[in-house]
């Protein structure tokens, strides 16, 4: 088991690992996502959630069990690149960075727009979306060059802020169901629940971004596993309730609220406060995932360029006076405006849960692997039941999500990795090259 100390303080219990889980999870994606679902499952909606979720819980099982082998800051990459090598911790940091992480950014920066637009109907034109995603990016690009004080009290106050709406929601919502509304009368398909799945784990995504920091997390062999666990049951009794009220309360008129459902559930329950409140909620939801990321990402992106493994140096650079790496920030929230402004926010959501499918099946292949070479010797490790049932199980789910893809896009996802293999061996040769002078 890797379990280096690496100067930091292991302070992260299982409730501050559950929060930090349940405040990356929860994001754009369920103040949207219940309609997008509806329109293609109809009353079996709630079928898919649940699927999802075990589907996600079985994955995260995985991350549990390496997540107490390697115990070192850096999450996916390190447990990939500990396994299989420097090549395959390439492809794992450019796919985290540039297909996960930024087309997630857009894809909640669209959400945004789109909710604002409920309101504020001038939402809906492009100019003025693009006007919103260059002060969203360009504002948190200055606010995290220059360091933002307080951290976790904001992330505190955007955790409260963006889970009281659903909360009430729940809580009083079935007051105002029609039963009516929630009679089974669709059965999905199997091709249709895993053509939603892939929509439906952008909204589940999250739990393993908590593991980045598993250089500061106390007890790992506990921690980890009950932390993981705790936080995708939560999500999943959450996202389960949301639908449900969201059904029962609009029926067949959810299709007609596409911008914001919630909102309009929040407007039937208690009016146009209930509707602002939802509003607000989500919002700050959606900004205070920009902003996390914003202020999380690029420091990947300058410590790949500082070790070499992104070849631009610039990248590298931090700023004179703030201490910041700048230059990293300003890529990041660049290609998170550009991406923006060039999609919406469901085929972004679904590149963005392909990139992330990929991570996870190497980081299931690296479970596999390391039980295979290592065994299951290390006390001090956590074992998932069963064997290799739940990693072979995991693996199979992930494939077939995969054949859900449209070709389109497996396509770019395989040019994207071509790519990056030819840089990847350029920049290996390029180093022999300048050795042999």
């Amino acid at each position: 088991m890797t379990n280096q100390d690496e100067g930091l303080k292991r302070e992260i219990g299982v409730w501050g690992l559950v929060s930090n889980s349940i405040n990356i999870i929860v994001g754009a994606g369920i103040f949207l996502i219940p309609v997008i679902v509806f329109e293609r499952l109809g009353t079996g909606s709630i079928l898919a959630f649940i699927i999802c979720g075990i589907l996600m819980m079985l994955i995260m099982l995985s991350f549990a069990e390496i997540g107490t082998r390697i115990t070192k800051t850096g999450g996916a990459y390190s447990y990939i690149e500990e396994a299989f090598g420097k090549y395959a911790g390439f492809l794992t940091t450019n796919i985290f960075i540039f297909g996960a992480s930024v087309m997630a950014n857009a894809a909640v920066a669209n959400g945004l727009a789109d909710t604002l637009a409920y309101f504020f109907p001038i939402f809906t034109m492009q100019w003025v979306r693009i006007l919103l995603f260059f002060l969203i990016f360009s504002g948190l690009a200055y606010l995290n060059v220059k360091g933002i004080s307080k951290a976790m009290s904001l992330v505190k106050f955007v955790t409260i802020a963006k889970l009281s709406p659903l909360i009430l929601i729940i809580l009083f919502g079935w007051i105002y169901m029609k039963p009516a509304n929630l009679v089974w009368t669709f059965t999905p398909t199997l091709s249709d629940v895993g053509e939603m799945s892939l929509i439906l784990i952008f909204a589940f995504v999250g739990a393993e971004t908590a593991l980045n920091v598993g250089g500061e997390i106390k007890n790992p062999k506990k921690t980890i596993p009950k932390g993981i666990i705790l936080s995708i049951l939560a999500v999943v009794l959450l996202y389960t309730s949301i639908q449900i009220t969201a059904q029962g309360i609009l029926g067949n008129e959810l299709l007609d609220f596409r911008s914001a459902p919630l909102a309009e559930v929040a407007m039937r329950m208690i009016g146009p406060i209930g509707a602002t409140i939802v509003i607000i909620g989500a919002s700050f939801s959606m900004f205070g995932n920009l902003s996390g990321m914003t202020l999380n990402m690029p420091r990947v992106l300058y410590a790949a360029a500082r070790d070499n493994v992104v070849p631009i140096k610039p990248l590298a650079h931090i700023h004179s006076k703030y201490a910041t790496p700048n230059v990293s920030i300003i890529v990041y929230a660049a290609m998170g405006f550009i991406f923006a402004v060039t999609g919406e926010f469901k085929e972004l959501a679904i590149l963005s849960s392909v990139s992330y499918l990929v991570i996870y099946l190497g980081v299931v292949l690296a479970v596999i692997k390391f039980r295979h070479t290592n065994g299951t010797q290390s006390i001090d490790t956590y074992h998932t039941p069963g064997g290799y049932i739940i990693p072979a199980i995991s693996v199979i789910v992930i494939i077939w999500l995969f054949t859900n893809l449209a070709w389109a896009e497996v396509k770019a996802m395989l040019i994207f990795i071509g790519i990056l293999t030819l840089i990847y061996f350029a920049i290996q040769l390029l180093k022999r090259n300048i050795k042999k002078i």
